[in-house]
């Protein structure tokens, strides 16, 4: 029986960025909603409810870039010159969003110019990952396997659209992320935060289920042909769903169900995606097994992989369950 290398690197590709979304995404919302909490001991609540974790999160995107390079060369060689711009911009959100976690806690004068540097290093990464999707989702123009757009093609109103979605997203995860982690009038206003958040979150995901199908008639086709046109069904009733969630745990003041119902609108968006793409890397261009590396390559490098991405898994759930419960604003974590 031969095993599908390809497939299954694709699968684990697409889980390692998934893992991403949904956790470096809530602290890039918190970091967005940094201006709308003025108060000097609200941002290091803030700031601390993600220190012990935001760099282990952002092991995933490593995985899931550095895989795609060594996994997909084809597919990485045709992404990266078409998304330079996005993805440069997102790294330098990101470096800047790093730096001020440790500078910001040396400085006291300066310490409002780190506060700019991680709330604008959290918008600027999350805007520019939604470009990002927003462009590989209208699709990348490929002549004999290689790139052939030109520099600005990424920057359109459909990726504009997505970047500023993507950046309501992360908000609404980062509001409902210090519900669950935060007391006090911090708690109370993230609360009152995450309730026009959700509803401009869902519907920024009618918008975009909307006006995705008609990019490319392979969508079109996707979404409405059997069978996926029973997901394309039963995800309005589960986006439904983690809404009543999400209102229900503000309403009746539960501090986690908040959270994991928007991280269930994220991951049915991402499938969503997933079902479109599928079975293209590169929608409309390139397949999964026009692009991967040769079988030996994917065989050396998965059994790696069955080393690694468990010790990653482990290692991230215990940091988080460690680091469980409220934040303490005088002492840090019960």
């Amino acid at each position: 029986m031969d095993i599908d290398l390809a497939f299954i690197w694709a699968a684990l590709i697409a889980f390692a960025v998934l893992a991403y979304v949904i956790l470096d995404g809530f602290d890039l919302g918190v970091g967005i909603l940094f201006p709308f909490f003025p108060q000097k001991r609200d941002r290091d609540v803030m700031m601390n409810s993600v220190a012990p974790v935001w760099d282990g999160n952002e092991t995933w995107l490593v995985l899931g870039g550095g895989g795609l390079l060594a996994v997909f060369p084809l597919a990485y060689a045709t992404i990266l010159p078409a998304l330079y711009a996005p993805i440069i911009a997102m790294l330098l959100g990101l470096i800047f969003r790093g730096v001020a976690f440790e500078y910001r806690w040396r400085t006291k004068r300066g310490k409002f110019l780190w506060d700019y540097a991680f709330a604008g290093g959290s918008f600027l990464a999350a805007f520019s990952q939604g470009i990002a999707l927003g462009a590989l989702v209208q699709g990348i123009h490929v002549v004999d396997r290689a790139y052939a757009g030109g520099w600005w093609d990424w920057l359109t109103p459909f990726s504009i659209a997505t970047g500023v979605a993507m950046v309501i997203g992360y908000t609404l995860l980062g509001s409902t992320w210090l519900v669950m982690k935060t007391t006090g009038d911090l708690h109370d206003k993230a609360k009152r935060l995450a309730l026009p958040l959700t509803f401009a979150t869902i519907a920024a995901m009618g918008v975009f289920s909307l006006w995705t199908p008609f990019l490319k008639p392979v969508y079109l086709e996707r979404w409405f042909g059997y069978p996926t046109i029973v997901f394309s069904v039963i995800v309005p009733l589960m986006v439904l769903a983690c809404l009543y969630l999400i209102l229900t745990g503000l309403k009746r003041g539960h501090q986690v169900q908040p959270f994991v119902a928007a991280l269930g609108l994220f991951v049915l968006g991402y499938v969503g995606i997933g079902i479109s793409f599928y079975p293209y890397i590169v929608p409309g261009s390139l397949t999964i097994w026009e692009a991967a590396a040769p079988d030996e390559s994917l065989a050396f490098l998965l059994v790696g992989a069955a080393v690694l991405v468990p010790i990653i898994l482990i290692y991230t759930g215990y940091a988080y369950w460690v680091f469980r419960g409220k934040v303490d604003p005088e002492e840090g974590y019960h």
